[in-house]
């Protein structure tokens, strides 16, 4: 089984083509892409981390986006992700979280970035800033828009952060 971590599909959010200049025509063009992109990557065996702002519309169109998604889905809620955790699960996500989550003990898994002192033994993988990235070892962007709007593996990130420390 391999891990992967994404964030801010932001499904069905017209708007969003225009504000991060996605290079999608329209919503089926965008939805079509990240699914597939999605499914060329995961298996059904595969474990993904969704990191928040994944839709925004009903249930039923949701469900149809969610249940063509390859893998064990966990979503970490996002600011835009209001709805119930129930709603979630019935949608098709097989977890659902509220707060971050720490990921082997060192890996931090957030919506949105959290503070982390020079100090602190953690490193932060989040998304919520779409094309924003700070430069600091100690964060890693995993929205869609940095990543071909695709799951990214956990070790590729694992291994990017340890490298970017070493040349600390």
């Amino acid at each position: 089984m391999k891990v992967f971590v994404s964030s801010d599909h932001h499904f069905f959010h017209k708007n969003i083509i225009k504000y991060e200049k996605r290079p999608f025509i329209d919503l089926y063009d965008m939805h079509k892409t990240m699914i597939k992109n999605h499914n060329n990557i995961v298996s059904k065996n595969d474990k993904v981390f969704f990191l928040g702002d994944v839709s925004f519309t009903n249930k039923e169109k949701t469900e149809k986006i969610i249940l063509q998604l390859n893998g064990y889905k966990v979503l970490i809620l996002g600011n835009h992700d209001n709805r119930s955790r129930k709603w979630y699960l019935d949608v098709g996500f097989n977890e659902v979280i509220k707060y971050p989550i720490i990921y082997d003990d060192f890996y931090i898994l957030s919506h949105e970035p959290i503070h982390i002192t020079p100090e602190m033994p953690y490193a932060n993988i989040h998304g919520h800033t779409h094309s924003i990235k700070f430069d600091n070892y100690k964060y890693y962007n995993v929205c869609v828009e940095n990543h071909n709007y695709s799951p990214i593996n956990i070790n590729d990130i694992i291994n990017k952060i340890k490298q970017d420390e070493n040349k600390q």
